[in-house]
């Protein structure tokens, strides 16, 4: 399937071509870290930058499933090795392990491969899931899910979020769990207290209030565009999760005409009441700069990272597919997220955030204290690697 989608789609190509090189260095007791894509290596990085901090001689081996966090991530810092993740056969996992030869692997979240596992177990290298969240009708806990609950079984320990996560799998006789809360809080906090300064930014918003729009998708994008003709004496930032060019043009023609400019032309228009960042790799900086956030992905398959915003002290509201994600549901019940499923529920939660300037503080206060009591998921994680 994924071969002839290449044809036509890049990241699929990206996703063929980028394992055709199995040309991998020799290493000797490496630290393997695999992530799924950006996100999961946003999540997991406190981890592993402690863990190189700490074991500063052993060499780190980064591998990625998707596209979206190989192309982005494979010049970093912070691994002497960047590589695809190979299909999982038990050749690859045998070739792969027997070259980068781990001392320890530790995967992020929700990432489950049968063979790498399997190799992994066969030569009692220790394995570890970090931030891992697991819920009632996925397949591991189904009377027909014994192969998955075997994968399982070849983890050393899990870290897991939620005290439920570790009562399910003590339900199907997983004992080795660790509730550690989730390293994203660590990773979020940690970039609020020392952002990436944008200087163009400031100049944009020039002090006055300004409402941002993280990793949106056109069907958020057709929601709030209407919001920016409402509210003149607003500024706003759309940093859309695509930024093809066609992408950004299609946003730019749903905003009032001439409303708007791209960051990359930012230095000719300051006057523009909405940026369009058009580029990769400011979103989590940028709120530093905002008042209020709306995030992304809500109106498909599930929205993305609300904890950045959060944890700069921003309200956050967001699209009804949210269910997955623990920390949204603690925003909604802490009355500090909104979940909107159209324009009237929009409207409501802006003008709920906006009419009362002391309500509004008092949001924000509860915000930042919600992520700084969660903090403290990497300390422990590395505890009892430490300990090991």
């Amino acid at each position: 399937m994924i071969f002839f989608a290449s044809f036509f789609n890049k990241k699929a190509k990206l996703w063929i071509n980028g394992r055709k090189n199995s040309d991998y260095k020799q290493f000797s007791k490496s630290a393997w870290f695999h992530f799924a894509s950006l996100g999961e290596y946003e999540q997991g990085l406190p981890v592993l930058i402690a863990y190189r901090e700490k074991y500063h001689h052993t060499k780190i081996i980064i591998t990625f499933f998707s596209p979206s966090g190989f192309e982005i991530r494979k010049n970093t810092s912070h691994a002497d090795a960047v590589y695809y993740l190979p299909l999982d056969t038990k050749s690859n996992a045998r070739k792969f392990i027997d070259a980068i030869d781990p001392a320890i692997a530790v995967f992020t979240k929700y990432e489950y491969w049968y063979h790498f596992f399997n190799e992994l177990h066969e030569r009692e290298i220790p394995l570890y899931l970090i931030s891992g969240i697991f819920r009632s009708n996925q397949v591991f806990f189904k009377w027909y899910g014994s192969l998955h609950r075997k994968m399982l079984n070849c983890v050393s320990r899990f870290f897991v979020q939620d005290k439920n996560s570790k009562h399910l799998l003590q339900g199907i006789g997983i004992s080795y769990v660790s509730v550690s809360g989730d390293t994203r809080f660590d990773r979020v906090w940690a970039n609020a207290q020392n952002p990436k300064s944008f200087p163009a930014i400031a100049e944009f918003t020039q002090g006055k209030k300004t409402f941002i729009a993280g990793s949106t998708w056109p069907e958020d994008e057709m929601l709030l565009a209407k919001m920016t003709a409402g509210h003149p004496d607003w500024k706003f930032i759309f940093a859309p999760h695509e930024i093809k060019e066609e992408k950004i043009n299609k946003l730019t023609e749903l905003l009032p005409a001439n409303s708007s400019v791209k960051y990359s032309q930012l230095t000719t228009n300051y006057s523009s009441q909405t940026l369009i960042i058009d580029n990769i790799g400011m979103l989590s900086s940028l709120y530093q700069y905002s008042h209020i956030a709306y995030i992304g992905g809500g109106f498909g398959v599930g929205i993305h990272n609300t904890l950045e915003a959060a944890a700069f002290g921003l309200p956050v509201i967001f699209g009804p597919n949210y269910n997955k994600f623990k920390e949204a549901k603690d925003l909604i019940a802490l009355q500090v997220g909104f979940s909107i499923k159209d324009e009237r529920e929009l409207k409501k939660a802006f003008d709920f955030l906006t009419e009362d300037k002391s309500r509004y503080q008092s949001i924000g206060k509860k915000i930042v204290e919600y992520v700084k009591e969660h903090t403290g998921a990497t300390e422990m994680i590395m505890g009892y690697l430490a300990s090991e």
